[in-house]
């Protein structure tokens, strides 16, 4: 009996830890602000140069000490050089990654048909993502937290600065940006930084001193693991994952008086994020 019992919770121990993965230390990126710690995952099934070009300049030490030049409030913040004048041996303009080709072997998750900015949504690889199956395209979505890289008008010309989102979601940015990573932990010191006024000069901070500042930036894996955070992703395909999205789309609570009409907007179910004790 008690062996059976025993066999009993290392199941359920293993059904439960199915639900949860823990992001590569080698696509995670420690950002130190001011106010505390911020986590990044980042995406390289879909921005495989931006999250190589960035993940050098992190490794480079290139982050260090600058800072976040452009925040608006419900909008963006603008991170990286605003000068231009920080030496670095990355930084070269990077091809455009918008979308990448949907192939046999995509491991899209469909969640939403007739999405208002996308054919389809749903996710790829734990992240918010569209599709367009007449053209053959996938996409990560501009939801709250996103990773991105800035640009000019030239498609091609994102090098080193990036921006995360921080208000609604910028959906029409969708397959006009490079999105390469997105916010896991610690979004309150993103929200928190400094703004600037969206009506002056496109909300730049002209002033150094009241912009918020980037300490450093280090990949996980080059950061000790006693110091890392024990960061637990739940899966996308997992049970407790499905029953949110199905309770969203039945609005099935005593609450809710109107019971919507069984859609989503894949911005407002993002995997849940947990640190789990160490042990």
């Amino acid at each position: 009996m008690k062996y059976a019992l025993l066999l009993f919770s290392l199941f359920i121990s293993s059904v439960q830890a199915s639900e949860w993965r823990t992001p590569d230390p080698e696509n995670t990126v420690y950002l130190e602000l001011e106010s505390g710690t911020v986590v990044i995952e980042l995406a390289p099934f879909v921005a495989p140069e931006h999250v190589k070009q960035f993940t050098s300049l992190v490794n480079e030490g290139f982050y260090d000490g600058l800072d976040f030049y452009r925040v608006i409030e419900g909008f963006v913040a603008q991170g990286g050089d605003m000068s231009g004048e920080k030496a670095s041996d990355f930084k070269t303009p990077l091809m455009a990654e918008f979308t990448r080709p949907l192939t046999g072997t995509s491991v899209f998750e469909l969640v939403q048909q007739d999405d208002f900015f996308a054919p389809q949504t749903g996710y790829l690889h734990g992240f918010q993502a569209g599709r367009a199956i007449i053209d053959a395209q996938e996409w990560l979505i501009h939801c709250p937290g996103v990773v991105a890289m800035a640009r000019s008008v030239d498609a091609n010309s994102a090098t080193t600065d990036f921006y995360v989102v921080i208000g609604q979601a910028p959906r029409h940015l969708d397959r006009n940006m490079s999105v390469f990573g997105r916010v896991i932990y610690g979004m309150e010191h993103i929200q928190g930084l400094p703004r600037g006024d969206a009506r002056v000069n496109s909300g730049v901070i002209e002033t150094p001193q009241h912009r918020g500042r980037i300490l450093t930036a280090r990949l996980a894996s080059k950061v000790p693991e006693t110091a890392r955070l024990n960061l637990q992703i739940q899966r996308t395909d997992s049970k407790a994952m499905q029953q949110r999205l199905e309770q969203g789309r039945s609005m099935d609570n005593p609450f809710f008086k109107y019971k919507g009409n069984g859609k989503l907007d894949i911005c407002y179910y993002p995997p849940r994020v947990r640190v789990a004790d160490s042990d």
